[in-house]
């Protein structure tokens, strides 16, 4: 009878929601914490089981773990700087339960200089050897953007020091600051420096005040798009096929675009096959049924700003820019779940401070 029971054990439920997760984790922390207090077979042990069942909440779930102290293990989860996912991360580790040795956190933290001491493909990445200036782009004054310099970069390890560098960067700021704190980073030799070098130990003091002043300048600030006007464009691509954009041209005017300086856009592909690239009757009905919820919900009021739509070759984009992303992740996800069985639904949250995608629509 036990062989029999073997074979015939039942199946674990499946993760629906995040209680469900938190719950399958209960039932096996005490191994988990003994995987990692150990740290012997880790992989076998802790990760290829947490894995999937992260996956089947959502893709986009990231790990970390370690020994916080001799007695708690800690499990960060991190959405690897992607904002498409930030919020979900952050969600799940609100919904953890208080489990006896365990210490969960959403997101890489910000370390100490001290702390980061990183050696890759044979290169240090430390407080003694990195340095930091400040740049100044011509027409975009509200851009964080700076040079970070490495005294043994060369045209063959490039790729190699840039991405210790910016490993180095998100341990030492934290995912979510070096995410939402800098738009731009540049990464040269010191040779090629072209103003005067600051210690990195004081990128968070200047990024400190560089966000301060922004909060300063644009808390609050808000757009009723009611009134705005919007203009129609009509193109051919290379294939031949029509393209068209209605475009809320007000407000690509406004003077106060850095304000929402997270552009979301939510792709749903169509069979344009017969219609030039465009969707038949039934389809383009359905498209303006999904824009109408979208608008319902992501709101001028709240920080969501509905730029407009680009529809042709197959596809429907809808363009919007907010103050946040991590309203449009959820509701872009929400979309994408409830319509996947008529459309292929993409969609995408990135930081553009000054809307530059949308200049092709610009007079």
């Amino acid at each position: 009878m036990s062989f029999l029971r073997n074979i015939f054990k039942p199946k674990e439920e499946p993760i629906r929601s995040y209680a469900d997760f938190w719950k399958w984790f209960q039932k096996n922390e005490k191994d988990f914490f003994k995987a990692v207090k150990s740290g012997e077979k880790i992989e076998s042990k802790f990760f290829d089981k947490l894995s999937p069942k992260l996956g089947e909440i959502k893709e986009g779930y990231f790990y970390v773990t370690g020994m916080y102290d001799n007695s708690t293990a800690e499990l960060i989860l991190t959405a690897e700087g992607n904002p498409n996912h930030i919020f979900f991360v952050e969600e799940l580790v609100k919904a953890a339960p208080d489990i006896a040795g365990w210490k969960f956190t959403a997101l890489k933290p910000a370390l100490s200089i001290e702390q980061v001491n990183i050696k890759m493909y044979g290169y240090d990445f430390t407080g003694d050897n990195l340095f930091f200036y400040a740049n100044a782009p011509e027409g975009y004054p509200d851009e964080i953007d700076i040079t970070v310099l490495h005294p043994d970069i060369s045209e063959e390890n490039k790729k190699q020091i840039a991405n210790g560098i910016f490993i180095f960067l998100d341990n030492f700021l934290g995912e979510l600051n070096l995410l939402e704190q800098v738009d731009n980073i540049k990464v040269i030799g010191t040779k090629e420096a072209e103003s005067d070098l600051i210690p990195i130990a004081k990128l968070k003091e200047y990024l400190h005040w560089r966000q301060k002043e922004f909060i300063e300048k644009y808390e609050g600030i808000r757009h009723n798009t009611e009134q705005d006007g919007h203009t129609s464009f009509e193109a051919e691509n290379q294939e031949g096929n029509t393209l068209m954009a209605i475009i809320n041209t007000d407000l690509l005017q406004w003077d106060g675009k850095a304000s929402h300086p997270w552009i979301g856009v939510l792709t749903l592909e169509y069979d344009g096959t017969q219609n030039n690239g465009m969707p038949d009757e039934k389809d383009y009905n359905e498209l303006d049924k999904i824009e109408k919820d979208l608008n319902a919900v992501l709101k001028d009021s709240d920080g969501c700003l509905n730029i407009g739509r680009q529809t042709g070759n197959g596809e429907r984009e809808i363009y919007f820019a907010c103050n946040d992303y991590r309203k449009s992740s959820k509701v872009f996800f929400e979309i994408q779940k409830q319509y996947s069985g008529q459309f292929t639904i993409e969609y995408d949250n990135f930081k553009d401070k000054y809307w530059q995608t949308f200049e092709r629509f610009n007079p």
